[in-house]
């Protein structure tokens, strides 16, 4: 035994007392950040409590009218503080359907507070966050308030139905066949370079990634993740569509947009070395050839909603009763649905022209793009617009036939996205301006840009896109602000001013 005085504990007792401190500092800072960010961007209780039909229309479409606001029409979201000046201000009242405000029924879940992830792409740190994990909005055959959803029911009358079974060994075997045909297309177009006849326009590593692009980490998520995932839930229908599910929430399937993106170059490389190729598939005996092969990962991904939708329709033929595995699959399809809007949206960002030195594979992940009429104030232009929606930025091009003109980008914490202010005009709903903050920070704001969409509709689903984007920055501008110890390094402190303490 050994006696242990005031002495030997005072240190100790200091050191874990200071820890303490630090930690209860830094988890205040981030609620207080929270806290703050919360009372911007949601809409106060006073502002959606509306008495008398007001109420009653908020209850049934979920969002306030005009009528019903009593003439406070315009809110203000400041997701970031002064000093970043990321924010989207004025998001009319129409739109909170879109947000993470609920102002419906009590008791209805809010959007899922899911925290972004990051990875590394192309040597930037990137949100590996889907929009689906930040207020995410669901299949409307989902009944995700049941409370039958949270309890498992018997799925032995799915498998009865033979026309479902059939499906999910369909889904399940043409997986299989899908790994192998990647595995089998790398290994014959993989190692050009050891042929002693390449010609020089495929010579070079960076000349062979142009030519198959990203195909090999397509073959690693399906080989590794999704192929073992369907073999050890294939009796467990609602255990694989939520685990496929939750691979498009980490967005683990943006692979698939950077190999879109990719597209066209290789094409191009393809066509300029076409009779090498095909002498080369006749060599190996490819009947298909490398073209076949690199359509594989687009017809595979626009499979996989076409075999869930044959799914839940024989799910409501059949009249099974099992709601946790139909809402299940609504919300995979529904996921999958929007990936595939993503990719094919992705195409066209090889179209984009006179870039000049913005190198779009730097912006973080791309997002989404819509078309617009727009107003550039500055040289008073009208034009068809797309816009490009990235992580770190917002990119605005001219549409030309079958081309796209670059003509500015801005960077999310030098612009705000606001609303009109004359509401009473049938387009207004309809309408985005978009300011660019000035250096002096006592100058107004300069309104660069008005976009106009087609519909009301557009502009609600814009407006949401860009609410995550700034979200997530506001979310990683937070992590970046917190000061936190590491807990093994906490304890070897404690550990080395003890022994010190004790033997010195």
């Amino acid at each position: 035994m050994f006696a242990i005085s005031w002495f030997d504990i005072i240190p100790v007792a200091i050191t874990f007392l200071s820890i303490a401190f630090v930690q209860l500092l830094n988890v205040y800072l981030h609620v207080l950040g929270d806290n703050t960010a919360a009372k911007v961007v949601d809409i106060s209780e006073t502002d959606c409590a509306v008495s008398g039909n007001g109420a009653a229309a908020i209850a049934k479409s979920g969002s306030i009218s005009p009528t019903a606001s009593n003439g406070k029409l315009e809110k203000q979201a400041s997701l970031l503080d002064g000093d970043s000046g990321i924010s989207l201000n004025s998001i009319h009242s129409s739109s909170t359907a879109a947000t993470t405000t609920t102002c419906a029924t009590p008791g209805t879940p809010s959007a899922t507070n899911s925290s972004p992830t990051h990875n590394a792409h192309n040597g930037f740190l990137t949100h590996t966050v889907s929009f689906e994990t930040l207020g995410d909005e669901y299949h409307e055959d989902e009944d995700t308030l049941s409370l039958e959803n949270l309890f498992p029911c018997d799925q032995t009358e799915i498998y009865a139905s033979k026309k479902i079974s059939f499906i999910i060994d369909e889904l399940i075997q043409t997986e299989v066949n899908y790994v192998n045909y990647l595995r089998k297309g790398i290994s014959n177009y993989g190692k050009l370079q050891q042929c002693a006849d390449l010609p020089d326009g495929l010579r070079g590593e960076q000349r062979q990634q142009l030519l198959l692009g990203n195909i090999s980490e397509i073959l690693e998520l399906h080989d590794k993740e999704i192929l073992p995932m369907m073999l050890r839930n294939q009796r467990d229908l609602k255990g694989l569509f939520d685990e496929f599910a939750t691979h498009f929430e980490k967005n683990n399937f943006y692979c698939y947009v950077g190999f879109t993106m990719g597209k066209k170059s290789s094409m191009q490389l393809r066509q300029e070395n076409r009779e090498w190729l095909q002498s080369y598939q006749t060599t190996i005996k490819d009947k298909l050839g490398i073209d076949s092969f690199l359509v594989q990962p687009i017809q595979r991904l626009t499979r996989y909603p076409l075999l869930l939708q044959q799914f839940i329709s024989e799910f409501y033929k059949s009249g099974i009763s099992c709601k946790p595995v139909l809402s299940a699959v609504c919300k995979l399809e529904t996921r999958m649905r929007r990936q595939l809007d993503v990719v094919n949206q992705a195409e066209e960002i090889p179209n984009i022209d006179e870039l000049n030195e913005l190198d779009l594979q730097q912006q973080g992940y791309f997002r989404r793009s819509t078309e617009f009429d727009a107003q550039h104030f500055p040289t008073k232009k009208k034009y068809r617009a797309k816009i490009f929606l990235f992580d770190r930025c917002l990119v605005c091009t001219e549409v030309r036939k079958k081309r796209l003109a670059y003509r500015q980008h801005y960077s999310w914490e030098h612009v705000e996205l606001q609303r009109p202010l004359e509401l009473a005009t049938a387009n207004a709903n309809k309408i985005i301006n978009l300011m660019v903050k000035q250096q002096d920070r006592d100058k107004a704001k300069r309104e660069e840009y008005s976009f106009v969409a087609a519909e009301a509709s557009v502009v609600k689903q814009w407006l949401h896109a860009t609410h995550k984007i700034i979200e997530i920055a506001r979310h990683e501008k937070s992590q970046r602000d917190t000061f936190s110890l590491p807990m093994d390094l906490v304890l070897g402190v404690v550990l080395a001013i003890w022994l010190i303490w004790q033997y010195l």
